[in-house]
């Protein structure tokens, strides 16, 4: 069986990531307290995502989240709080992107939009995501499931295990390059215990032992951009594991790495490092 070695959320879509020794399963992905996965994005002023991969520093932008505000920090720059409570009370008020699908979202205000900007030279808002809008996952892949979203790329849960990054990392070091860290690949949950890239052969992972059972569902193989190659601490790009990746990890559908999981039930029950989870094979 699996064990779950991290969890993390990533409260500001394409900045820096939250471990959490336990994290609440919600409609739209992990939560911890007040704050879902990706609730906020950062946006042009037409509302069109930014990310790392146009960003790079965006890595260096790191969230906390407090008892009433969001805190968010970065190198130079003095501490931005985001109010958690109240935002509700007001009509969303930003028309914005993420990939093909469009919504209205919550701008988060002028002090935000100026904060971002001045890090990240170039004019940009920040935006909330607005619980009433239901964004769903593709259900070409998942089915009879509807999988909902805020501002994930499509999926709510990234799911990835340690002998995955394992396996690269002997690649890249048997090539001269430096192993890299499961950060790198910003997933929601990590687990060890399993053969790499054993993630793609599960039908279903189910907590054990508990009156609330949770279940996950591997649904799409993740093909990954060039985020991989930038370092979450510096904000630098480096060499990019992808040309290892394709010796191994190429398809038709570009270089795979992690599953998108879903979730077939348990919201509102908690996962925790360290909790052991019964996989289901898919063949």
């Amino acid at each position: 069986m699996a064990t779950i070695s991290q969890l993390a959320v990533y409260p500001v879509k394409s900045c820096a990531g939250i471990g959490l020794g336990e994290a609440v399963i919600g409609r739209a992905g992990l939560e911890t307290g007040a704050v879902g996965d990706r609730e906020w994005m950062v946006v042009t002023p037409a509302g069109d995502f930014l990310t790392q991969r146009q960003h790079p520093r965006m890595a260096q932008i790191v969230p906390k989240i407090e008892a009433e505000a969001l805190r968010i920090g970065a190198p130079g720059m003095s501490d931005l709080l985001i109010p958690l409570d109240g935002f509700s009370l007001r009509a969303p008020n930003l028309d914005v992107r993420v990939w093909q699908h469009a919504c209205a979202a919550f701008d988060e205000g002028l002090q935000a939009a100026q904060w971002f900007s001045d890090f990240l030279h170039t004019p940009a808002r920040l935006a909330r995501f607005d619980p009433a809008h239901a964004r769903a996952s593709d259900r070409g892949i998942t089915g009879a499931m509807e999988a909902l979203n805020r501002f994930s790329d499509g999926y709510p849960l990234l799911l990835v295990s340690e002998a995955s990054l394992d396996g690269l990392n002997d690649r890249l070091v048997q090539a001269g390059r430096d192993p890299l860290l499961m950060n790198r690949f910003r997933p929601n949950i990590v687990i060890r215990d399993v053969d790499a890239h054993d993630e793609d052969r599960f039908a279903a992972l189910r907590t054990t032992g508990d009156s609330d059972q949770i279940e996950l569902r591997p649904v799409k193989p993740c093909p990954r951009c060039p985020i991989p190659s930038i370092d979450q601490a510096s904000g630098e790009r480096g060499p990019d594991p992808l040309d290892i990746l394709m010796q191994y990890r190429g398809s038709a559908n570009g270089v795979l790495f992690g599953q998108n999981a879903i979730v077939v039930r348990g919201f509102g029950a908690r996962l925790r490092v360290g909790q052991v989870i019964e996989e289901e094979w898919n063949f």
